[in-house]
């Protein structure tokens, strides 16, 4: 019998955090279908929910160091925390460039990567919503994998495709760089499927 109770918050935290990534997924995919002069309003929405997220973030790190007995290794609350923060920063720091580039009609592949992306948050929230139970982590972390597999082959085609059929040198760097910060929401994501793959097997 366990004498002094595990903090179980922790999970629903998670969740929170997790739940803002695939709202703020769908804002983006919103802001590239949107007309250039109707994007603000998704910029600011994803702005809203980083700053959620943030404060989410430093919550977990705050029970962190009240709790004396949590109901995971204090350095995957902490991984798992981080990364899933760093997801939503990443969303975050690709709308703020496109509202600074003032970018134009949005390029297919860009289209195709962000769908992608708002596929594996929502991927990685199921498997984030079913940490706590353990039920089908793995399940949800490797189709996280394959999916970050298919956004790294789409993210190659279209930057390819963007160099020989651009001509005009600042639409390739803006373009560029939301194509790179895309590909690095995909690493950040695969990075969170790791840990939750990581938590997984150490509590099998």
């Amino acid at each position: 019998m366990r004498l002094l109770p595990r903090q179980e918050e922790f999970f629903d935290l998670f969740v929170e955090v997790a739940n803002r990534n695939k709202e703020a997924a769908k804002r983006l995919r919103e802001l590239f279908e949107a007309p250039p002069d109707r994007r603000a309003v998704h910029v600011q929405a994803i702005k809203q929910l980083e700053h959620e997220a943030d404060q989410v973030t430093h919550e977990v790190v705050n029970r962190l160091d009240r709790t004396f007995i949590t109901p995971l290794d204090r350095e995957d609350i902490h991984q798992l925390a981080s990364d899933l923060d760093d997801v939503m920063d990443v969303i975050d720091g690709t709308a703020r460039r496109a509202q600074i580039f003032h970018l134009g009609h949005t390029p297919a592949g860009v289209k195709q990567l962000v769908e992608v992306i708002e596929r594996m948050v929502a991927v990685l929230a199921e498997a984030v919503g079913r940490l706590r139970k353990g039920d089908d982590v793995m399940k949800f972390c490797v189709e996280a994998k394959k999916l970050e597999e298919e956004g790294d082959t789409i993210y190659h085609e279209v930057l390819g495709e963007l160099f020989a059929k651009e001509r005009d040198a600042l639409e390739i760097i803006k373009w560029k760089e939301i194509y790179d910060n895309l590909e690095r929401t995909l690493d950040e994501a695969e990075d969170v499927a790791n840990v939750l793959e990581s938590i997984t097997i150490k509590h099998a």
